[in-house]
């Protein structure tokens, strides 16, 4: 059965809150971290993001840290076009090295690393990179602020975030999700892969991870998330 988009969007809105769980708002200070390339706008860092799921999804994120200000810009190709695409930083801010999942993480066997999942591999939300408004944790699946796929399923996200100190400080720790994939191909989340674990009246595809990448350097042992 297909969730037609004028009711996907308000669906995927009312995803409980297991997801959405607010985290304090912060300051600004100075820039901690010694890896990443120092430019003068701050110290970058490259995420390459690969495919989870089979999704062919595929892109690259640049990170950004200026004191406690964070650009985040993103392109990504090969998405379930014309659909929003929930994207997060996860990690751990606290000295544990999460990382991406591999196709392991699949538990009960189904051929899909859903979101629950996959959150033992890859750790809680940090930072929820919307397009405008909040970026808690409290946003985590708050599409209609989350950027959407065009025609051709290609992504392009911009923007500067404020960050926690405890985010500066562990920069090289955390690393970037992005939702949605479709795996009969046929343009639309729909219920070919079963409910998701979020909410039964939703479809795994609207909410299990496309791609997943790791700073460059993240000292958590890879996982072979190309899958």
């Amino acid at each position: 059965m297909t969730v037609k988009r004028s009711t996907r969007l308000t669906a995927l809105m009312a995803l409980p809150a297991a997801l959405t769980l607010a985290v304090a708002a912060p300051a600004l200070a100075h820039d901690t971290n010694h890896a990443g390339q120092q430019t003068q706008h701050g110290r970058s860092y490259k995420v390459d993001l690969r495919q989870l799921n089979d999704s062919g999804a595929r892109g690259t994120a640049q990170l950004t840290l200026q004191g406690r200000q964070l650009t985040v810009k993103i392109n990504a190709q090969g998405l379930v076009p014309g659909q929003p695409h929930a994207q997060h930083i996860h990690g751990s801010t606290t000295g544990h090295d999460f990382t991406c999942p591999d196709a392991s993480a699949d538990k009960n066997g189904d051929g899909i690393v859903t979101t629950a999942e996959g959150l033992p591999a890859y750790g809680d939300i940090n930072i929820s990179l919307t397009t405008k408004g909040d970026t808690t944790k409290a946003s985590g699946l708050a599409v209609d602020r989350m950027p959407v796929a065009d025609k051709n399923g290609n992504l392009s996200y911009s923007r500067t975030i404020a960050v926690s100190q405890a985010v500066a400080d562990n920069i090289t720790r955390l690393h970037v999700v992005q939702h949605g994939i479709d795996p009969n191909g046929n343009g639309v989340y729909d219920f070919g892969k079963g409910k998701s674990e979020l909410d039964p009246k939703l479809p795994q595809e609207a909410t299990a991870p496309a791609t997943c990448g790791t700073i460059e350097g993240h000292s958590g042992a890879s996982m072979g998330n190309n899958y």
